[in-house]
């Protein structure tokens, strides 16, 4: 070997150590990947004459996307009761909180959050958002446009005194599920869970939407609450976003999944991040 080709070698030699040498510098000046804040948990509350399967769809949805999803059981039975209920299943929770409410579910959401500091988000589903004092059936009747009276079964009494109200199976599908399959408006009808008449009637306090940020997601074809009167509600309540779904029912969370999913998992990605002054 020549004295040349000998300097060449012991250069390469020195070059590959000299690389060895830093590699260790190199991967311990790597910055460690930023941990992923936990996904908030996503409760879901129905409403009137409904269960927690109309969320079906929406419950498959944000499992694909990795939320933690509770569909709660609605006792139906009155804004506070209801509430107590679903501010149960919140405190058992760790970590932050998105609630949803459907119909009659945004009254009890709104009073389930209050003081509750891991709620991060409401989501309002062509749901009430009432003001201290005001209930279902006075936001029902503020706009003009529900057909939801005429089509009520005679109310069941209770042994409490009290009246249970369903909606009449042969005229379910055209006045809440309009634009879901027949088949399943039918299934739906006959499977649906009454609401205390006296729940409709109770008055509302203090609304967490007044602390909370808020998002709200209607049907432009509600027959149950005026379109007109959820559009009031999510003005007065300075709505991040409503989203309004072109011939959407009352069920829109049953018939248009994927539309109130994305509001959902928008409001699970921003809500911590608004403040009530800057909405």
């Amino acid at each position: 070997m020549t004295k040349f080709s000998r300097r060449i070698g012991m250069g390469l030699i020195a070059s590959a150590a000299g690389l060895a040498a830093l590699a260790p510098l190199q991967s311990f000046a790597q910055p460690a990947a930023a941990a992923q804040p936990p996904k908030p948990t996503v409760v879901l509350v129905h409403g009137a004459f409904a269960d927690s399967s109309s969320w079906d769809g929406v419950v498959r949805r944000l499992q694909a996307r990795h939320y933690p999803v509770i569909a709660a059981a609605n006792p139906l039975r009155g804004p506070r009761f209801d509430a107590a209920a679903v501010a149960g299943i919140v405190d058992s929770i760790k970590g932050p909180v998105v609630l949803v409410g459907h119909s009659y579910g945004g009254s009890v959401i709104s009073a389930a959050a209050s003081g509750k500091a891991n709620v991060k988000a409401l989501v309002f589903v062509a749901a009430f958002a009432p003001e201290a004092g005001e209930t279902a059936i006075g936001l029902t009747g503020k706009f003009p446009g529900s057909t939801l009276g005429p089509t009520l079964a005679p109310a069941v009494p209770l042994a409490d005194g009290g009246k249970d109200l369903y909606i009449q199976q042969d005229k379910f599908p055209a006045q809440f599920a309009a634009d879901v399959p027949l088949a399943k408006a039918h299934l739906m009808a006959v499977g649906q869970r009454p609401i205390a008449e006296a729940a409709l009637n109770e008055p509302a306090e203090t609304p967490a939407w007044k602390s909370v940020p808020s998002w709200f997601v209607y049907g432009d074809r509600d027959r149950n609450i005026p379109p007109a009167a959820m559009a009031f509600m999510a003005e007065r309540a300075k709505a991040v976003k409503t989203v309004v779904v072109k011939g959407g029912s009352h069920v829109v969370m049953t018939s248009q999944p994927d539309a109130v999913m994305k509001v959902i998992a928008e409001a699970a990605a921003q809500g911590s991040s608004f403040q009530l002054g800057a909405r």
